[in-house]
């Protein structure tokens, strides 16, 4: 699997969370939400250092990544992050 970002879903990410170089940002399957991938789960974000990464992406000195425990959720597909243009908040398509 793969995970990509946009640059503007990157610096959305560093300035909403108040992101430092040397920061990780953990894509997280969770209970709940809307626009999930798999029916009544959706994906989290959390500031916490990989333990067991699946797949990461650099932007700028900040970790993005997935765990390991997480593949079920994407059932084959990468993961890209975009910035919705008319929310201007992240948008993730499931490729």
């Amino acid at each position: 699997m793969k995970l990509q970002m946009s640059d503007s879903a990157a610096q959305w990410y560093v300035d909403e969370l108040e992101l430092q170089e040397n920061d990780h940002v953990r894509f997280f399957v969770r209970y709940g939400g809307i626009g999930g991938h798999q029916p009544g789960f959706s994906l989290g974000v959390a500031n916490e250092k990989p333990e067991n990464p699946a797949a990461e992406t650099n932007m700028d000195g900040v970790l993005f990544f997935i765990e390991n425990e997480d593949l079920w959720y994407f059932d084959g597909a990468d993961l890209f992050v975009q910035l919705e243009k008319e929310q201007e908040e992240p948008e993730f398509l499931y490729k």
